[in-house]
């Protein structure tokens, strides 16, 4: 996404699909299937007059082209976009959707989009860490022990992840460090009898960086067609997950932990009300990692509940892990249209992310693939349970799309309210930017 204002010197055309190929890198950068890119794009260009619009996407760029043949625009997608972020890039698209918001105010509201200041810089990595690592605890491992452990070496994990935006050593490795130092502090713990199940125990602290919903969006690409966008997410979500693996290797192999301390076995010492708390923690805690405002809090714990709630669901028929994990994702696509209904100032891909810390395929991997330590059969056997949950959540997101799309349609045409915030959002004045000063601008 771009950091400065587009020159006054562009054409009708250039301003168009400069517009256009921001818009889809900003929704790139938030983690949205390339398939439902290029469907919003398209609708953006259509509400400015361009029908035979030509868009092609992919989770490193966006090319736009109004017409065969013309001249195209490419726009790179540099990094990642906060939810509070994603949110500014939705709204342009339902404004301009709407035929309420100019080209030219759009193309300005995008171009400071990465300079929006993040609404709790000084604490919102640290505290939101903790938070999203306690609660994640309350979920998959509710034991004392085991939550107190989340507390403690999040801090270690926050602190990795504010030093691998500045060092080139920390960056690629961090999800091998932070794999290894958690289970380093597991392990040994769980050899003074300290802590129990350490295999699950080390996951909370470092659920943020587990690649969970990558694999599922690339899987869900995959079955929508986007052959090279879902292949390039699976690998790269494979590398990040195979980094953490080998953390947990490396501090088994480093303490020669036994065998007996390396099982699968899930801790469950509390009652039925720890996994509800920890519903509440987690929406707060992304909320302050992702810089989402208090008032939309509500919004995103009643997504994360109702996912909680249709899996929990489909547990309990005793059919395996995958029907619970085929509820949720359908869950998690309706609710978060039903919230875009009620409340349009949440998109709908901004309340359904957050659900995918919820359904934590990447957690279980993880669980999973260290189990090979003890015994390389179970672990195998693992991993394949493990991919037939990803593929259920795949499944459930596209099958719980597919039956919010009628939805979707309808509350655009009748919704006063979303008409009303529509209309609200081209008077809205742009947020203040961190900076005055933006580098120089993109070329075509």
């Amino acid at each position: 996404m771009p950091t400065s204002p587009p020159p006054p010197q562009l054409t009708e055309p250039q301003q168009t699909r400069r517009l256009l190929a921001w818009l889809g890198s900003g929704l790139l950068a938030g983690g949205m299937p390339v398939h439902e890119v290029e469907e919003d794009v398209r609708e953006a260009a259509a509400a400015l007059g361009h029908d035979s619009i030509e868009v092609a996407a992919s989770p490193t760029g966006m090319w736009v082209t109004l017409s065969s043949g013309e001249a195209s625009t490419f726009e790179s997608v540099d990094g990642g976009v906060r939810l509070d972020q994603l949110a500014e890039v939705t709204a342009v698209h339902a404004a301009l959707t709407a035929g309420t918001l100019p080209a030219a105010e759009a193309l300005q509201r995008l171009s400071v989009l990465r300079q929006h200041p993040h609404r709790y810089p000084a604490y919102g990595l640290p505290l939101g860490t903790f938070l999203v690592a306690t609660g994640i605890a309350l979920v998959l491992a509710p034991t004392w022990s085991s939550i107190a452990f989340a507390a403690v070496i999040s801090q270690v994990v926050a602190g990795l992840m504010a030093l691998s935006g500045r060092t080139l050593l920390v960056g690629p490795l961090l999800p091998f460090l932070a794999a290894f130092a958690s289970s380093v502090a597991a392990f040994a713990l769980a050899d003074q009898g300290l802590i129990d199940a350490p295999l699950w125990t080390l996951v909370p602290p470092i659920a943020v960086l587990l690649p969970g919903s990558l694999i599922v969006t690339g899987l869900t690409e995959l079955s929508a067609g986007a052959m090279m966008a879902g292949t390039g997410r699976l690998a790269f979500g494979g590398t990040q997950m195979l980094l953490a693996t080998l953390g947990v290797g490396a501090a088994v192999a480093v303490l020669g932990v036994p065998l007996s301390l390396i099982d699968g076995e899930r801790p469950d010492a509390l009652g039925w009300w720890a996994p509800l708390i920890g519903l509440v923690i987690i929406a707060v805690g992304i909320s302050l990692l992702e810089s989402v405002p208090p008032s939309l809090v509500p919004a995103l714990l009643i997504t994360v509940v109702a996912t909680f709630i249709a899996q929990s669901l489909g547990n309990l028929t005793g059919q395996g892990a995958w029907v619970g994990a085929f509820l949720g994702a359908c869950a998690a696509s309706l609710t978060a249209t039903l919230v875009e209904f009620v409340r349009p100032q949440v998109p709908r891909v901004v309340a359904f992310l957050p659900s995918f810390w919820l359904l934590v395929p990447g957690a279980l991997g993880l669980v999973s693939v260290a189990q090979i330590e003890s015994s390389p059969t179970a672990g195998v056997i693992a991993v394949a349970e493990v991919l037939v949950i990803v593929a259920s959540i795949a499944l459930g997101v596209l099958v719980g799309a597919g039956l919010a799309h009628p939805l979707r349609s309808v509350v655009t045409r009748l919704s006063p309210a979303r008409r009303a915030f529509v209309r609200q959002l081209a008077r809205r004045p742009m947020r203040a930017a961190r900076s005055h000063e933006p580098p120089e601008p993109p070329t075509e």
